[in-house]
Order: C-alpha cells, then structure tokens, then sequence
C-alpha cells in the first residue's frame, strides 16, 4: 500500500511540475548539460514595403497594444525602442506564459531574448529585407534546455509548439501588413 502511495504521490508531484513548468511559473536554469538547438528559419514574402512591415510588429509593443491582442501580449515595461513584455499562447491545454524583452532596430531587425519561460534559453531575431516584391522577413533563433538528453527531448517539445506559435504570428504579422499596404495603395490611387 505505502508503495502505491509512494508512486501516486511521485505522480502527481511530476504533473504538477510539468503544469508549472509549460505554464511558465516555474522556469528551471540549472545551467547543467545544457543543449542549443535552432529554431526556424522560417521565411514569408510579404507584399509591402519594410517599413509598414515594421509598424506592423512593433506597434502593438511600443505603441497601445490592441483589444484584439490584450490575450496574447501583455507590455510589462515600454521604452522608445525596447519593451519588456509577456507573452500568453495555449500550449498543452494550458496558458504557457513566456516573459521576453524585445529590442527594435528599425527597420531591418526586432530581436528577442527569454528573461521567464519553459526553458531557460531563448533568442530570437525577425529580419526584414526590402526586395523587389515588398519585404522579405525571415525567423531564426536559438533554444537551450538543460540536463543533456532529457532537457534535449523537452526542448524538442517546446521548440515544436514555439514554433507553430511564431509561425502564426508571422502570418498574422504578413495579413496585416499587406492589407495596410493595400489600404494605403487604394488612397494614394484615388487621390
């Protein structure tokens, strides 16, 4: 009985950990075995020039940030061209809650670097190149996890769903800013 007991208790010690950790309440930086892995690249064309690009990522950080993201990003702290904010994406059935700074270099680059997440290490970097179509935005970046093999295979885990989130908020970034884009074309065409 005292055995059952005992792996019942490891159990439920173990699910609430993993619940803390992919929540971002508890964020391990044992600084042992650690592992880097890539993240991206992903790239997007988008058909508008590099500065609405630009706007179009950096506004809802350094400017009001909109009711339509209030879920999602939260600006913990806001400078001219450097924020301190927290990032809210459903992962696991759970609110994951990442705390990143962001550094804007306009217009070619917006980097991140993870201060609170899933896994001690995170950076990353969007950069945007004008091109003859509009602008070019690549992703790239870099997690580490700690504990060699087994921080490795959550890394794994955590870089698929950072991912899958990123690539949605390029998406959005890219619909967005060809729709400014377009707007801005139809005015100056009826002017």
């Amino acid at each position: 009985m005292m055995f059952v007991l005992a792996i019942a208790g490891v159990t439920v010690l173990g699910i609430l950990t993993w619940a803390l950790v992919v929540r971002g309440s508890l964020a391990p930086d044992l600084g042992v075995g650690r592992r880097f892995r890539p993240l991206g690249p992903l790239l997007f064309q988008i058909a508008a020039p590099r500065e609405v690009v630009f706007d179009v990522i950096s506004s809802p950080y350094l400017g009001r940030t909109p009711r339509a993201l209030k879920k999602k990003l939260e600006v913990l702290e806001r400078g001219d061209d450097f924020v301190l904010a927290a990032h809210h994406t459903r992962a696991y059935g759970l609110t994951a809650t990442t705390v990143e700074t962001v550094r804007f270099e306009r217009p070619e680059r917006v980097h991140f670097r993870l201060v609170r997440g899933p896994v001690p290490h995170v950076v990353e970097q969007f950069e945007l190149r004008e091109d003859s179509d509009g602008t070019e935005l690549e992703y790239r970046g870099e997690l580490g996890t700690d504990l060699w093999t087994l921080g490795q295979l959550w890394g794994a885990a955590v870089a698929r769903t950072w991912e899958r989130t990123v690539e949605s908020s390029l998406r959005g970034i890219k619909d967005e800013a060809e729709r400014v884009a377009a707007k801005r074309a139809r005015r100056r065409a009826s002017r």
